[in-house]
C-alpha cells in the first residue's frame, strides 16, 4: 500500500520547472517517493475550485503519508522549492489524496 496525491499545476516557466524536477528527484527518492503519471494538458473543462488554470497534472506517491509529510517539510527540499518551483509555478491544486 502507498499514499498518493493527484496534483494540478499552472506551470508558467517550463524550463525552470524542469530544473525543479531535476533538483528535487534525488530528495524525493530518499523519502521513497516517485512520480507515477505526468501529463501536460491544454484545457480544463470542469473544476471544483475557482482556479481553472491547470496545464500540468501528475501523481506523486510515497510508501506512507508520513513519508510524504517528511519530504515536503525537508529543509533541502524546501531550498529547491524556493529556488525553482516558486518562480515557475503560478498555482497548485491538490485534486485528490488517497491510499493506493
Amino acid at each position: 500500500m502507498s499514499y498518493e496525491l493527484l496534483v494540478g499545476l499552472n506551470v508558467i516557466d517550463d524550463r525552470r520547472y524542469q530544473e525543479y524536477r531535476t533538483a528535487m528527484k534525488p530528495i524525493l527518492s530518499q523519502f521513497g517517493g516517485r512520480f507515477g503519471y505526468d501529463f501536460k494538458v491544454s484545457e480544463v473543462l470542469q473544476s471544483e475550485v475557482e482556479n481553472k488554470d491547470i496545464n500540468r497534472v501528475f501523481t506523486i506517491s510515497f510508501p506512507k503519508q508520513t513519508d510524504m509529510e517528511a519530504f515536503f517539510s525537508d529543509a533541502e527540499y524546501l531550498n529547491v522549492k524556493t529556488r525553482y518551483f516558486e518562480s515557475s509555478v503560478k498555482s497548485t491544486t491538490i485534486i485528490s489524496s488517497y491510499e493506493k
